[in-house]
């Protein structure tokens, strides 16, 4: 029967071990597999080629994604490193106007310099990417809700243009994950995850993910996937499936909080901007209730000048100041100077990546603590009137 998606957290995938009867998928902590023969392996080879326990976290993310196939890395940016070589010199990739830094970086440092280059527009208006599409462009490559300002892109109409000029859909869902969207079923071709934020869960793990349905796609990605390394541990698979069974519990509380959150920021005079998909003033709103499941838990606001940030950043007590996002943790940082200090201050600026935005991943703790640290770290950040 087919499963709803709080049943297939914890039972798609390989559900159990048939060796042993095993509820959880153990972890197959080996580098290499016993042959019968010459020719004659059991369906393994070699754990950089396939482990079972990575083949189940792979075929998890493939069933949560309503997809065919999936494939897990070492990290987020390992999965999109694989993606991207995908293409050769000469060809372009169309890239939302704000996306995370490390996107960014491995677009202009690394791929740039082997002739594959990218064209920055704002993908949340169709007849931009439209204007954007050209003869070298091979793929339009979004995020929604985009990283750090929360732009919602129409993913279906931009799988509509993409594929009416035969190029790839390439979507990050990292921060809603397939609990709350499924790019899929809405066109994209490519699904990417940074494994590392809620899908695992816990901040104990950093892994990547893709998820597509097409299968000549899929050849050519997992031939990718062997031929440069980059694959996910045993172990590190483990925790992942373990993570992914609270997921759905988890974003409940997640999502609860940030609405709280995101509505107390827009009203209490400490910031002067709220970009969060759940407000209804939000220019995403209308598309996000359209096309995903609830408006996922990153707020990113501009703190009042009347404030300091980089105090009001060593002010609080519970929420953590700290890379990354999508732990059980309340964690905050400042874009500009760690997230997306890899794009250029003129792009920044560009796009609104102030130096007074900060970006906060809303945990599962109490919300009303989390409201009180927020409260008393922008108060003692306030500066002296002269």
């Amino acid at each position: 029967m087919g499963l709803r998606t709080d049943s297939l957290l914890i039972h798609g995938g390989t559900d159990g071990d048939a060796v042993t009867g095993a509820v959880n998928v153990p972890v197959y902590q080996t580098s290499t597999f016993k042959q019968d023969g010459l020719g004659q392996d059991r369906g393994w080879e070699y754990s950089r080629t396939g482990n079972p326990t990575r083949a189940a976290l792979e075929k998890l993310i493939a069933d949560l994604e309503h997809g065919e196939y999936g494939l897990a890395f070492a990290s987020g940016l390992a999965a999109i490193n694989t993606v991207l070589s995908l293409f050769k010199s000469g060809d372009k990739l169309v890239v939302s106007d704000n996306i995370y830094g490390g996107t960014f970086r491995i677009l202009d440092n690394v791929f740039n310099n082997f002739g594959i280059t990218y064209k920055i527009v704002d993908t949340s208006d169709p007849a931009k990417i439209e204007e954007a599409i050209d003869e070298d462009v091979k793929a339009v490559y979004v995020e929604s809700p985009a990283n750090p300002l929360l732009t919602v892109t129409d993913i279906a109409a931009a799988a509509e243009i993409a594929h009416r000029h035969g190029k790839l859909l390439i979507v990050d869902n990292t921060f809603l994950t397939p609990y709350l969207q499924r790019p899929l079923t809405l066109g994209a071709d490519i699904v990417i995850h940074s494994g590392t934020k809620y899908l695992g869960g816990h901040s104990d793990t950093v892994s990547g993910l893709i998820a597509l349905k097409d299968r000549e796609l899929a050849d050519r990605l997992y031939y990718l996937q062997n031929a440069t390394g980059g694959v996910l541990g045993p172990w590190d698979s483990f925790l992942m499936i373990r993570g992914i069974k609270t997921l759905g519990v988890r974003m409940d509380r997640h999502v609860k909080n940030a609405e709280r959150i995101a509505r107390w920021l827009r009203d209490s005079g400490y910031a002067t901007r709220v970009y969060y998909p759940g407000l209804e003033e939000d220019p995403g709103y209308e598309i996000q209730k359209k096309q995903a499941d609830g408006p996922g838990a990153m707020i990113s606001f501009i703190l009042d000048e009347k404030y300091d940030y980089r105090s009001f950043f060593s002010n609080l007590k519970l929420i953590t100041l700290a890379e990354s996002l999508g732990g059980v943790e309340s964690l905050v940082c400042h874009p500009a100077t760690m997230t997306h200090a890899a794009i250029p201050a003129d792009i920044r600026k560009e796009v609104g990546i102030a130096d007074e935005l900060i970006r906060l991943s809303v945990g599962i703790e109490d919300v009303e603590d989390l409201i009180e640290d927020l409260q008393q770290a922008a108060e003692n950040s306030a500066k002296e009137v002269v």
